[in-house]
């Protein structure tokens, strides 16, 4: 299959606006941004011009809107440019914005969209990194009854279902079978409230750039017109009256489930902080900015481990080692029963693979749990830095004469039990180059395609007899 390609902007563009929730007006001016960046937001108006990556867990607050703070600077309302930039297959963009809130515009994404593509985009040289599933993900909100489900598929699908208890609204559905339809389908539907709701938002101060004209009010019951007055003096109109649909007549619907596609909106936008484009059909029941988030990073976590085990070393039985027992006895100064290293299977100037069977007769079991034999965690470790010691012993001529002094292991997770009769492979690439003989690596240690154990690690190496 063709790799897809990353996508950016052909040009800068800019627009401005007020911000629903504080009332200020800003300008966000959209710049093209190299491969693999994402999406960052920057306060210009704030010193040193803070950047907030496009992250779920950089949000610090989801109850009217998904809000972002990092280096101590905060953006509000960030659900509808981003479900923009997902919606045309954008991947890298530099947003730089002087305000502290995203513009609200009409309540849509329709004007970023038409924004983006006016200015033009275009393909880049990197490919595009998808989040694949290999399973089904799930997640409920027991307290709600929200529920999400996120099901492997060759498109970004998705399918949204609200209730509200209410008899204006009904139950809707809305539905997307990929994110082509983005444009057509999705971008022009308008956030929307109830207008029971309205007074109180307005009197709190949570909609200070509502002006009624970027949100469809819906009314449950009925409404005397001069309170309906009154509340079209507070935002600046001079009358409102109550549809036969049962919303106000200060816009129009695109959609006769309108607000089921706004949240479906909300939930692209929101799924944008898992930081990578995602291939996987998402069916979300009553979703909301919280429960958006709170699946944004569990699809993030699984994205991890997805990563994680697609970068799983393949070993053939039949592969000749690049060291045998004996070269590795000659390399390191360990020997039975702490020789904990049975074969180097490849090793490059950044990476290193190796590996040990794990047999009944190790001496450990007979003192580590006899009754139900499992390796120690602390020589899951020892056994990854002897590992990397050779590794950085490869890096001098005369490696025989050095020794190998580990001087800081960090991050270290033991996730699955390693037992008689299994096989580790251990892997470990540098971090960073090789200096004055410190070397830093992540190591990773596998059963078959399972990862049971990681770590970092920082050695040294020293030339025997002398002093660390």
């Amino acid at each position: 299959m063709a790799q897809i390609k990353q996508q950016t902007l052909l040009k800068e563009t800019q627009i401005s606006g007020v911000g629903l929730h504080t009332g200020v007006d800003t300008t966000i001016t959209f710049k093209p941004a190299s491969e693999n960046y994402g999406y960052r937001f920057v306060r210009i108006d704030l010193e040193n011009r803070p950047i907030l990556k496009a992250d779920a867990k950089n949000v610090i607050d989801t109850s009217r809107s998904t809000t972002l703070e990092q280096s101590g600077a905060r953006v509000y309302t960030v659900e509808h440019v981003l479900a923009a930039l997902v919606g045309l297959q954008i991947d890298n963009v530099i947003m730089e914005i002087d305000g502290p809130e995203v513009p609200i515009l009409d309540g849509s994404a329709q004007l970023f969209t038409e924004l983006f593509e006016k200015a033009g985009i275009i393909e880049q040289n990197g490919n595009r990194n998808y989040f694949e599933l290999n399973s089904t993900i799930t997640y409920k909100n027991e307290d709600t009854g929200v529920e999400f489900i996120a099901i492997p598929s060759d498109t970004y699908r998705l399918s949204v279902m609200v209730d509200y208890n209410s008899d204006v609204l009904g139950t809707q559905f809305a539905e997307i079978s990929k994110i082509e339809d983005f444009k057509t389908e999705i971008a022009g539907s308008k956030t929307f409230t109830f207008f029971h709701e309205l007074e109180y938002l307005y009197k709190n101060g949570l909609i200070k750039g509502g002006d009624l004209d970027n949100a469809l009010v819906f009314v449950e019951k009925s409404i005397p017109q001069d309170e309906l007055d009154r509340m079209a003096s507070v935002f600046g109109k001079p009358k409102v009256k109550i549809t036969d649909k049962g919303y106000l007549n200060n816009v129009e619907l695109t959609f006769n489930n309108e607000p089921a596609r706004h949240k479906l909106l909300d939930v692209i936008g929101d799924l944008a902080l898992v930081g990578q484009p995602i291939k996987a059909h998402i069916i979300a029941k009553k979703p909301g900015h919280f429960n958006n988030v709170e699946f944004a990073k569990l699809l993030q976590k699984a994205a991890v481990n997805h990563k994680k085990l697609k970068e799983t070393p393949l070993f053939d039985a039949a592969f000749v080692p690049a060291y045998d027992i004996n070269d590795i006895m000659r390399l390191l100064p360990h020997r039975p029963p702490f020789l904990l290293v049975d074969r180097i299977l490849q090793i490059s100037n950044d990476e290193i693979i190796g590996s040990k069977n794990v047999t009944m007769n190790e001496s450990f079991f007979i003192g580590h749990f006899p009754e139900e034999p499992v390796m120690p965690g602390v020589l899951q470790i020892e056994a990854m830095a002897q590992t990397g010691g050779i590794l950085v012993l490869s890096t001098v001529p005369d490696p025989e004469n050095y020794l190998t002094y580990f001087m800081k292991i960090d991050n270290v997770k033991f996730r699955n039990k390693v037992v008689p009769g299994d096989t580790l492979f251990f892997k470990l690439n540098l971090i960073s180059p090789i200096r004055r003989g410190i070397c830093q690596m992540k190591g990773i240690a596998y059963v078959g395609n399972k990862i049971v154990m990681e770590a970092e690690m920082m050695a040294q190496i020293s030339k025997k007899n002398s002093t660390k």
